[in-house]
């Protein structure tokens, strides 16, 4: 069901500090570092945390679901437009994660970004 997550940080650094101590300790470490998202995982990154310009204290969360494929995805993407839900990112190939990742970003209604992923490479 849930593909990865995120959580948005304050401070980078510090909340890299710790989470390199912690996950280590559980057999994680950081797998891609793109200075403001570091994901960490075992074999691939399934959380991750980040940050961005003007953060607030009421950080979103981010939260992936796995979909069998890309006409799911779309199927997601449709049915959160239904609900109301604002696109962050059309369904498309994200190939700066990895050549097979396809997936669409929509906001809940409680701001949170929430994406619906599958890794087969179709469109």
């Amino acid at each position: 069901m849930i593909d990865h997550f995120g959580i948005n940080c304050s401070d980078m650094a510090r909340a890299g500090e710790f989470y390199d101590t912690v996950l280590g300790t559980l057999g994680h470490r950081r797998l891609l570092d793109y200075g403001v998202a570091v994901g960490y995982g075992t074999r691939k990154p399934d959380f991750w945390i980040s940050t961005f310009e003007g953060i607030g204290p009421n950080r979103e969360v981010h939260v992936a679901f796995t979909a069998p494929d890309a006409a799911t995805v779309r199927a997601f993407r449709d049915a959160a437009v239904s609900a109301g839900a604002e696109v962050l990112h059309e369904p498309r190939l994200w190939p700066e994660y990895h050549e097979k990742y396809y997936g669409v970003f929509v906001r809940d209604p409680d701001g949170n970004n929430v994406e619906a992923v599958c890794h087969t490479g179709d469109e």
